[in-house]
C-alpha cells in the first residue's frame, strides 16, 4: 500500500456539501450500526461511498470500499491511481484515504482484499462484528471469500440497505441538486419535441438529448451531469419491452416513442418520461393515456407524510384495475444520488403490501409507465413528498404529445 505525497489542501476543491453535513449523514448510519450490533461496516456501493465521504470517479469498475466504524472519520480505499481523486473529492483529510498497487487489478494470484484484510486488522476490526454489502453490484463473491479468508476471527453479516435506508429523507442541498437536474430533464425533453420527426434516425436524436442534458447552461450557471442510466426510447411493438434504448435506424410514423430519461447534477438524478407518437394514435393508447393520468392524480393525492408507500400504489392501481388495465410491476422507487447502472435507491418500492411509512423529503420516480404485449406508454414524474402533498421536480406538461 502506497502513500501518496501531500499536497497543500487536504480538502475538496469543489465540496458538494459542508464537512458538516457528511458528519450528520454518518452518526444516522451508525445509529443504524449500533442498533444490529455492528462495529464496522465496509461499504463498496459507490452511491453510498459518495454520500458517506464525497468520493466522485468512474472507477467503480475495480475494487473500491469505505469503511466506517463507531469513532472517527471514514477510510477510503481504493486503488492507488485513484487516491488523487479520493483526495480532491472526499471531506476526510489525506491520512484516511489509502491505495493498494496497481499488480492487484485484476490479478488471478492476489486480491485488493488481500489488502483490505490488512487494513481492517490495522484497525483492530480482526475480531469485529462486520457487515458489508452482500447483494449489491459492486461486491464480489472473490471479493467476500477472499475477505472472509483472511479474517477468520471476524463475524460478517449483510448491511445491504443499511447506507441506503439512511438516505431515504433528502437534505435541503439534496433536494437544491435535484431541483437542478429537473431543468436539465426539462430542457433534453424539450429538445425531443423540437427535433423528434420522421425519418430522423434515433442515434442522433440520442445525441441531441446528452447535448441538451450536459451542455452548460448560462441561466443556471451549471451544466449538466451523465445519468446513471443510458437514454431508453423504444418506438412501436419495440415499447412493450422497457429497457431497450437506441439504434440508428429512423424514427417512423404511426408509431409511439417513450422516453426514459434523467437530468443529473452533483449525481443527483430526476428521472421524467414521456411519450411522443408520430402521426394519429390508435384508440387503445389514447385511453391507456387517460387511465395513466387519471391513476397519477389518485397516487399524488396519496403522497403525502404520514401515508404509506403502498397507499400511493393502492390508488394508482386502482383507477388501473378499474379501466381493465393490467400492470404487474411496481409504480415507482427512491431516487437521489446514483451511479451506474441503476438511478434507483434500492430501498423501497412503490407497490403493495410496501408498508414503508413516507416522510417529509423522500423523494421519489412516479413510475406509471404501461408495457403491454406489443405496446408501451411512459409518462411519468419525480416526487418529493410534502406534509399535505407532494413537488412534482420537474414541470414538462403531463400528456401524449403527438407530432405529425
Amino acid at each position: 500500500m502506497t502513500k501518496r505525497g501531500t499536497i497543500e489542501d487536504h480538502f475538496p476543491r469543489n465540496p458538494r456539501f459542508e464537512t458538516s453535513e457528511y458528519q450528520i449523514r454518518i452518526a444516522k448510519v451508525r445509529a443504524s450500526m449500533m442498533e444490529k450490533d455492528l462495529d464496522l461496516i465496509i461499504v463498496s456501493d459507490p452511491s453510498n461511498m459518495n454520500w458517506l465521504t464525497g468520493y466522485d470517479g468512474w472507477s467503480f469498475y475495480v475494487h473500491q470500499c469505505v469503511l466506517l466504524g463507531l469513532e472517527g472519520d471514514p477510510l477510503w480505499f481504493g486503488r492507488n491511481q485513484d487516491v488523487n481523486g479520493a483526495i480532491r473529492t472526499c471531506f476526510m483529510a489525506e491520512e484516511n484515504l489509502l491505495g493498494y498497487e496497481d499488480h492487484y487489478v485484476q490479478s488471478d494470484v492476489r486480491h485488493p482484499m488481500d489488502i483490505l484484510a490488512q487494513v481492517v486488522a490495522r484497525g483492530g476490526w480482526s475480531n469485529a462484528r462486520i457487515a458489508v454489502e452482500m447483494d449489491n453490484y459492486w461486491y464480489t463473491a472473490k471479493a467476500h471469500a477472499t475477505l472472509v479468508g483472511h479474517l477468520p476471527n471476524a463475524t460478517f453479516s449483510d448491511s445491504l440497505g443499511l447506507v441506503n435506508w439512511c438516505r431515504a429523507v433528502k437534505s435541503e442541498r439534496e433536494l437544491s441538486y435535484m431541483r437542478t437536474a429537473a431543468r436539465f430533464v426539462e430542457r433534453m425533453h424539450q429538445r425531443i419535441l423540437d427535433k423528434v420527426e420522421v425519418g430522423l434516425r434515433k442515434c442522433d436524436l440520442v445525441a441531441e438529448i446528452y447535448d441538451a442534458g450536459l451542455r452548460y447552461d448560462p441561466e443556471l450557471g451549471v451544466g449538466g451531469d451523465y445519468p446513471a442510466i443510458v437514454p431508453l426510447l423504444p418506438s412501436g411493438s419495440d415499447a412493450a419491452a422497457p429497457h431497450l434504448t437506441w439504434d440508428d435506424r429512423p424514427m417512423r410514423s404511426g408509431e409511439g416513442t417513450f422516453f426514459e430519461i434523467a437530468g443529473a447534477y452533483h449525481r443527483y438524478h430526476c428521472p421524467l418520461s414521456r411519450t411522443v407518437f408520430l402521426g394519429k394514435p390508435p384508440a387503445h393508447i389514447r385511453e391507456a393515456e387517460k387511465a395513466i393520468l387519471e391513476g397519477m392524480e389518485a397516487g399524488l393525492d396519496a403522497a403525502k407524510a404520514g401515508n404509506l408507500t403502498e397507499d400511493i400504489a393502492k390508488a394508482f392501481f386502482g383507477v388501473l384495475n378499474a379501466r381493465g388495465i393490467i400492470k404487474n410491476n411496481r409504480a415507482g422507487y427512491p431516487i437521489g444520488l446514483s451511479y451506474p447502472p441503476d438511478w434507483g435507491e434500492r430501498t423501497m418500492s412503490l407497490r403493495i403490501g410496501d408498508k414503508t411509512v413516507l416522510e417529509p423529503n423522500m423523494t421519489f420516480h412516479f413510475m406509471t409507465g404501461l408495457w403491454m404485449d406489443d405496446w408501451g406508454l411512459e409518462i411519468t414524474e419525480s416526487i418529493v413528498i410534502g406534509e399535505t402533498g407532494p413537488e412534482c421536480l420537474a414541470s414538462v406538461p403531463r400528456e401524449l404529445f403527438v407530432k405529425d
